[in-house]
């Protein structure tokens, strides 16, 4: 482990003068559960300022607050898009580690810093255990939160904090369907009254799967800590340790429209061009014929082996310096090993990730704020994806179908890491002289990023109802990045890069009444394009890519925003025109525009129920850029031996294809995008709730040969309350038992290869008992 950020640590330690003035303590204890608090009810922290409402926020946002998520059964960040419009998400194989906002993938942050993520959402599988809240934001980081990879949006996690007025233990455990089992232990100490608070909170999961040799199993422990030792003053220090062991799991192969439509999968192992029926390039099929395919046959491997190790600290220190002056130190680390090897020779191992960020904010009259940063990430990885070949494999035969051991012609163009582990190297050499390399590329490397960030916010009031904010950011990167596995003999290539990115926002609010405001923003800042766990590689000719950090991105919004005083109901509707870029597997970029429209409704009653609701349309398309697809179409895996199956291409696949610079749609994307959340208490002790969510057809892939036709999800649920300590409850997801489907990878890569099918309606059971 490197020492590295221990010299970073003195930046956390703080002294200054305390004069009388009541710090604000945003403590979220515990609820009645037979009472939901609505997203518009509570305040952002650490985004756009100390805390806003959302009404206050000049950005389209949702909040998804502890009793939301108990009531709509938020476990990974696909659910989000039952309370967020435009959240659609491809399944991320079946392990979402990114949101998706808007079209695109988007950042993951923990208590305003931005976590280690997956390379292009590839990542591990997300622990709640230690969150009880979330932000959905749209549209690239403000400037507090500095310049990132992924602009469409962000999620900003709260995690769980030790409470000073309250001791109680909270044991819940979860049985579902297919052998799955949670267990979760909460329990908060007050070590000083009103001063020192402590809390752990320890998760257990074991969980087959209905996909076939699918599990996940995991350890998730957090320990909190709280100190005021007065009224200017507070701290917060959590420390989280997760441990995780799943399955990638790759969906099923050759998405026809038939498949789509009714199940039915073409049958025949696909032959290489010299005769080999080993999954390969250009491989073409000869159909055998057509089945109904069980939906748990999915593309997975009992061999494969894919685990996690993390470690997070999160330290924030709030300080008031007078009535108008507020200090605020916020820490974040995190360590990250992670081990994929998978039977399809996908490889990719993070041996050590270290990401570490420490930000100082001064606010001044809750009007302005400015502030610096320090984010140093540190990674090194092997990766290898370049052989892989997902359509040549039939699902419906043998397990040897779907693997892929590496000929000696293959393995002469990787690296062996370990005996019989094949990567990529980390750079590209020419050892025989003839001016072409001699090597695949994947995202090998080891690399280190330094990011210097100063920013500015401030909000001019010109009328009692008109006030304008705007923010400046400029963020210094120095980066250096080397080849950690050159072929023997040769020296290992190494590069270095700076540069500076930086970011401007301008919005104006105006209350119309104060009740209702109206809202305009503009955006526009420079993004970088990183690997996985945020690493930096070498191109092809050995260097750092400028185009890495030269990446534009625009976002203006128009919106409105109403919260009637007196009453418990929130709306907003927003219109939006967004560009950004995507990093495409290959890691290239391709511009990616967005235009369209989004609507919250939130209302609870005195009565016992409570509905939101939320609808998007969106237009997403190239912006006059190249797309990319490891097929071209699914045609093209078969031959035209069968044509009453299929009129094949005979091309085979996969055959890489680069379309053209163009404006055609975004594939993988539905334009429409609706939903609604509620629940009733039918009497003091009996509730019931459920969520309905709809999405309209949509291509799976670039040329539009297969679509996704309009789908819907109902889940239901209910609980009932044995007494104050002990409640139950029973979800039914995907009640009407539809099948469903959802792209594997975001931008489209897998349209012509891959389909994600959804699970058919299962049953959890929930106890909680609180003491």
């Amino acid at each position: 482990m490197k020492n590295w950020w221990f010299a970073a640590l003195p930046l956390v330690v703080f002294h200054a003068v305390a004069q009388e003035k009541p710090i604000e303590i945003i403590e979220v204890i515990g609820r009645d559960t037979s009472s939901v608090v609505l997203p518009s009810e509570e305040s952002t922290e650490g985004l756009f300022g100390l805390a806003e409402s959302l009404q206050d926020i000049p950005r389209a946002a949702t909040v998804i607050n502890e009793s939301l998520m108990e009531e709509a059964a938020i476990n990974d960040l696909h659910d989000i898009a039952r309370f967020a419009p435009n959240s659609f998400a491809a399944a991320g194989f079946g392990n979402p580690s990114l949101p998706t906002l808007r079209g695109q993938l988007g950042e993951l942050y923990e208590a305003g810093m931005r976590r280690q993520a997956g390379n292009n959402g590839l990542g591990i599988p997300m622990s709640f255990n230690a969150i009880e809240g979330m932000a959905v934001v749209k549209g690239a980081p403000p400037v507090m939160l500095g310049t990132s990879q992924r602009v469409g949006g962000f999620v900003n996690l709260q995690p769980k904090t030790a409470r000073l007025n309250d001791i109680d233990t909270q044991v819940k455990a979860q049985l579902g369907q297919w052998s799955q089992y949670r267990f979760q232990v909460d329990h908060n100490w007050i070590l000083k009254e009103g001063e020192q608070g402590l809390r752990i909170s320890a998760e257990y999961v074991d969980e087959d799967s209905f996909y076939d040799y699918h599990h996940h199993r995991s350890d998730d422990v957090l320990l909190a800590y709280k100190f005021v030792p007065n009224d200017d003053t507070q701290l917060d220090v959590s420390l989280e340790y997760y441990d995780v062991e799943w399955t990638d799991n790759a969906g099923i192969n050759r998405p026809t429209q038939n498949l789509i439509d009714n199940n039915l999968y073409i049958t025949g192992q696909g032959v290489q061009p010299n005769g080999s029926r080993v999954p390969g390039a250009g491989a073409v099929i000869s159909p055998t014929g057509e089945v109904r395919i069980d939906r748990s046959t999915t593309l997975t491997d009992p061999l494969d082996t894919n685990t996690a190790e993390t470690a997070l600290l999160h330290a924030k220190f709030q300080h008031w310096l007078n009535d108008e002056l507020v200090l605020v130190n916020r820490t974040y680390y995190q360590y990250l090993t992670r081990e994929g090897i998978n039977q399809n020779s996908f490889v990719e191992i993070i041996d050590d990730a270290h990401t570490f960020e420490n930000r100082t904010e001064l606010h001044i009259n809750k009007k302005t704020v400015v502030g610096v940063n320090l984010r140093i990430n540190d990674v090194l990885g092997y990766s290898q994806f370049t052989t892989e070949a997902d359509n040549p494999i039939d699902l419906t035969g043998p397990l040897d179908n779907r693997r892929i051991p590496l000929t000696p012609s293959q393995q002469a163009r990787l690296i062996e890491l370990r005996p019989g582990l094949f990567v990529s190297p980390g750079a590209q050499y020419d050892l025989d002289g003839d001016g072409a390399g001699d090597f695949n590329l994947s995202d090998t490397t080891d690399s280190t990023s330094y990011q210097w960030g100063i920013f500015a916010q401030h909000e001019l009031e010109l009328t009692d109802k008109w006030r304008v904010t705007g923010g400046v950011r400029a963020d210094y990167y120095d980066v250096k990045a080397k080849d950690p596995i050159a072929p023997q003999g040769t020296e290992a290539k190494s590069d270095t890069y700076s540069d500076w990115l930086s970011a401007i926002s301008l919005s104006t609010q105006y209350d119309w009444t104060p009740n209702l405001t109206l809202y305009t923003t503009a955006y526009e800042s420079d993004s970088t394009s990183n690997s996985m766990a945020g690493g930096t590689v070498l191109n092809g000719s050995g260097v750092i890519d400028e185009q890495n950090f030269a990446t534009e991105n625009t976002l203006y919004e128009l919106g409105i925003k109403y919260a009637p005083s007196g009453a418990r109901w929130y709306a907003d509707a927003v219109l939006f025109d967004q560009k950004r870029s995507l990093r495409n597997r290959d890691g290239s970029n391709s511009g990616i525009r967005t235009e369209g429209l989004e609507t919250h409704w939130h209302y609870a009653s005195e009565t016992g129920y409570w509905v939101t609701l939320a609808a998007s349309y969106i237009d997403a398309r190239w912006d006059d850029s190249a797309a990319s697809q490891g097929t071209r179409q699914v045609a093209d895996a078969f031959d035209n031996s069968r044509p009453d199956i299929i009129e094949g291409t005979d091309l085979g696949s996969p055959n890489f294809t680069l379309f053209p610079a163009s404006s055609q749609q975004l594939q993988g994307i539905p334009e429409v995008q609706a939903s609604v959340v509620a629940g009733w208490n039918i009497t003091e002790k009996w509730s019931v709730g459920g969520d309905l969510s709809y999405t309209k057809h949509y291509p799976l892939d670039y040329l539009q040969t297969v679509f996704i036709r309009d789908q819907h999800t109902l889940n239901l649920n209910s609980r009932y309350r044995f007494s104050e300590q002990l409640n139950v409850r029973l979800d039914v997801f995907n009640a009407t038992d539809q099948d469903n489907w959802s792209p594997v990878f975001e931008g489209g890569y897998f349209g012509a290869t891959l389909a994600f099918p959804s699970q058919p309606v299962h049953a959890r059971l929930s106890v909680n008992y609180e003491f």
